[in-house]
């Protein structure tokens, strides 16, 4: 069986470069990060169903996750 999360890392690292290890960490970053894959998918579903191109669609999903601002700052 494949697994059904490969964008997730091994390891999540915090800003000091270790491995953060909190299980509840963990586990809201997977439940957050598969939500938005579940969107994004639906997204890009919906806009090849109404006739938009899909490499076009694909590039606006990656330049909507480029544009995130830092948080924190």
């Amino acid at each position: 069986m494949s697994d059904p999360t490969p964008y997730l890392p091994d390891v999540w690292l915090g800003p000091d470069g270790e491995p953060v290890s909190c299980v509840d960490k963990l586990k809201l970053l997977q439940e957050n990060l598969e939500e938005l894959h579940e969107m994004a998918q639906e997204a890009l579903e919906d806009a090849v169903v109404m006739g938009c191109d899909e490499t076009q669609a694909r590039k606006v999903l990656s330049d909507l996750v480029a544009s995130l601002e830092k948080p924190f700052a």
